[in-house]
């Protein structure tokens, strides 16, 4: 079993910044890829960045040039650090990772979202 744990939400003037972390915990020989998917209300659930093992990132349209994701891979830790918000970034946030466990069979994890608002 592996569970993502997520932190840095909150609610933040339009032009402002965030950072977003995630810990990875429990079983894990490997994890291929960590990201970020939002979920606005009434809206589907949307890839915001990812990064793999050795590679580079991949974020979607509206995160280019704004929002920056990092891994820790001692620390089994993916970071977004969210900056010139805009009210349209306001969402629930969730990490994800994708792995190996200790009984060699590929996971993919949810943590349980995290609360953005970018409002004035």
């Amino acid at each position: 079993q592996v569970q993502l744990v997520e932190s840095g939400g909150g609610l933040v003037q339009p032009g402002g910044s965030l950072r977003l972390s995630c810990a990875a915990s429990g079983s894990i020989v490997r994890i291929v890829a960590m990201g970020w998917y939002r979920q606005a209300p009434g809206k589907e659930r949307e890839l915001v960045a990812v990064v793999g093992s050795g590679a580079s990132p991949t974020y979607s349209d509206s995160a280019k040039g704004r929002f920056t994701i990092s891994r820790d891979n001692a620390k089994n830790t993916v970071y977004l650090q969210m900056d010139s918000l805009k009210p349209e970034d306001t969402a629930s946030y969730y990490c994800y990772a994708q792995g190996i466990d200790s009984n060699w069979r590929e996971f993919h994890s949810w943590g349980q979202g995290t609360q953005v608002t970018v409002s004035s």
